[in-house]
């Protein structure tokens, strides 16, 4: 399980990396292994991904085999482990708190 929340945290920090303003390639490259390493894939799939990320700096544009792999990845994970990378709460532990407050509190 904390696999997994790992691999969410490393996909979030991709994502975060792709849409900000400092798309720097090697941090890019960093997640993509990172998450490659985490999900143990073969040599030849890390071999393919280095191979596209190469390419990605060559044509100085993100490949699109990069973002589909991260989106797979992303769509491969549990809910529950993306919302605790994501630091989302789950909704029943809050509607816990709210169902605390009485409206003499108020």
């Amino acid at each position: 399980m904390s696999g997994e929340i790992y691999q969410a945290q490393v996909i979030r920090n991709f994502f975060d990396c792709i849409t900000g303003t400092d798309r720097n390639l090697t941090r890019i490259y960093m997640c993509v292994m990172s998450l490659a390493k985490l999900r143990m894939e073969s040599p030849e799939k890390m071999t393919a991904l280095i191979d596209q990320l190469r390419k990605s700096k060559i044509q100085k544009e993100l490949s699109v085999d990069i973002l589909d792999y991260m989106c797979d990845a992303a769509n491969a994970l549990e809910l529950e482990q993306v919302q605790t990378a994501f630091g989302v709460k789950d909704i029943k532990s809050v509607a816990q708190d709210f169902a605390g407050i009485s409206m003499d509190s108020l």
